[in-house]
């Protein structure tokens, strides 16, 4: 299986720069992908826009106690690190990786489309 390759963007100077609401989450346009960031123990993580079940816009949910997203619809929970449906449905959301460079923070998407779970 080959290294998955990556088209980095950078999407913002620190932490400090994200455009957080009250509830640690952020919604970004990055490299025309509506993206949803967030922030757990020091790590920050994106994740899809929209939960896969039933559309819910995950910057509205909130990350709990074991760093999972929870969709503000069904409640529904999604690890921050794979997208893995933690609360049983079957559903997985799709993730970015997110490095931090010394220049900023960069979101990575998948070279040629395919999904990165």
């Amino acid at each position: 299986m080959s290294e998955k390759k990556y088209n980095w963007h950078k999407i913002a100077e620190s932490e400090a720069a994200i455009p957080w609401q009250i509830n640690r989450l952020a919604i970004m346009e990055i490299a025309g992908k509506t993206i949803t960031i967030s922030e757990f123990e020091g790590k920050i993580y994106a994740c899809a826009h929209k939960c896969p079940h039933a559309g819910g816009v995950m910057a509205n949910g909130f990350v709990d106690a074991t760093g999972n997203i929870v969709c503000p619809l069904h409640r529904y929970r999604f690890k921050l690190d794979n997208g893995r449906n933690s609360s049983g449905e079957g559903y997985y959301l799709k993730t970015y990786p997110i490095e931090t460079r010394s220049d900023g923070l960069y979101l990575g998407i998948q070279a040629g489309g395919l999904l990165n779970w």
